[in-house]
C-alpha cells in the first residue's frame, strides 16, 4: 500500500534541495491553498509579514513562485515538475562548473600510502573511478552485490579494449568482453565469509580491497592504495587465483589446491569464527 506523503515530508525534501525553512513552508502552503496574498500567507504560516515578503521575493527570483501584477499582489506556486526540472538543470550547471575548477587544481599524487574508506557508497564510487581510468588490465574478485553495482562499469571498461577478468560467485553474468571464472567452494564462501567482498586491481598501479555488509549498507573494512609495489603484489596474487580456479580440481598436483578455501589456513578459521559466533563452539 502506498504511503501518503505529508506537508512535513515535502518541506523536508525541499530543504534537502537547498530551500530555507520558510521558503519550503511558503511553497508548500501555496500548493495547498492556491494563489494567495503575502498577508494571507503570513497568517497561514504564522510568520512575520516582512520575513514572508522577503522569502517570496527570493522564491520569485528563482522561478519557484509566480507573482501577479497589481495591488495587493497575489502569489502562485509554479508546478512541482517545473521547479524540480529547473533545480536539476541548475545543479548540473553548477556541477560542471565545479568539476572544471576542481580538475584544474588536481595534480597526480602517487604517495604509496594505504587509505581507509568508511562508507559503502564511496567504495563503489572509488571502484568505478578506477575502472574508468583503466588502460590495460583489470582483475577482480566480486561477490554478487558489488558485481551487480558495477556491471555496466565493467562492460564499458571491456568495450574500450581493456582486458577484464575475475572471479564471481554464481552463474556467469554474461557481461560482454569480461572473462569470468566461477569461484571454487562458492557455497562455503557464501555461508562463511563475513560480508560482501570486493577486490579490484587496475593496471598493477592501484588496488581496492573492501569487505562490506550485506546489501552494501556499511563497511567492515576497506583499503585503497596507489602503491605500485603493493598493487603489483595484489595483481600477481589475484591473477594466480583466477588461473588456479580454471584448473582441473581433480588434479593430483598438490599445488592445485592452494586457494584460500581449499587449503583453509588457520587465519581463515579465525576470521570465520569471529564473524559467525555459532562456529565458536
Amino acid at each position: 500500500m502506498q504511503t501518503l506523503q505529508t506537508s512535513d515530508d515535502a518541506e523536508a525534501g525541499l530543504k534537502a534541495l537547498g530551500f530555507t525553512e520558510l521558503e519550503a513552508r511558503l511553497y508548500c502552503t501555496l500548493l495547498q491553498a492556491g494563489p494567495s496574498t503575502g498577508y494571507r500567507l503570513a497568517k497561514l504560516c504564522g510568520k512575520a509579514p516582512p520575513n514572508v515578503y522577503q522569502a517570496l521575493g527570493q522564491l520569485t527570483q528563482k522561478g519557484v513562485v509566480l507573482v501577479e501584477e497589481g495591488e495587493p499582489s497575489a502569489y502562485r506556486a509554479a508546478a512541482p515538475s517545473e521547479v524540480l526540472a529547473a533545480l536539476e538543470a541548475g545543479f548540473e550547471r553548477a556541477r560542471v562548473k565545479a568539476d572544471g575548477a576542481l580538475q584544474s587544481l588536481a595534480r597526480p599524487q602517487d604517495d604509496d600510502r594505504i587509505y581507509q574508506i568508511g562508507e559503502a557508497g564511496q567504495v563503489i564510487e572509488r571502484a568505478r573511478a578506477m575502472l574508468a581510468s583503466a588502460r590495460e588490465i583489470v582483475l577482480f574478485d566480486l561477490f554478487p552485490a558489488p558485481l551487480d553495482a558495477m556491471r555496466e562499469d565493467l562492460a564499458r571498461c571491456a568495450a574500450r579494449g581493456v582486458t577484464v577478468a575475475g572471479l564471481i560467485y554464481g552463474e556467469s553474468t554474461g557481461i560482454e568482453g569480461v572473462v569470468q571464472r566461477r569461484a571454487t567452494a562458492e557455497a562455503r564462501v557464501a555461508s562463511d565469509w563475513p560480508g560482501q567482498q570486493l577486490t579490484l586491481v587496475v593496471d598493477g598501479r592501484e588496488h581496492l580491497v573492501a569487505l562490506m555488509a550485506e546489501g552494501l549498507t556499511g563497511v567492515h573494512r576497506a583499503l585503497w592504495s596507489d602503491s605500485a609495489y603493493l598493487s603489483c603484489l595484489q595483481h600477481s596474487g589475484l591473477s594466480a587465483e583466477i588461473r588456479l580456479t580454471a584448473q582441473d580440481r581433480s588434479s593430483p598436483d598438490p599445488l592445485a589446491n592452494l586457494s584460500l578455501f581449499s587449503s583453509a589456513p588457520a587465519g581463515l578459521a579465525a576470521l570465520t569464527r569471529r564473524s559467525n559466533p555459532e562456529m565458536k563452539q
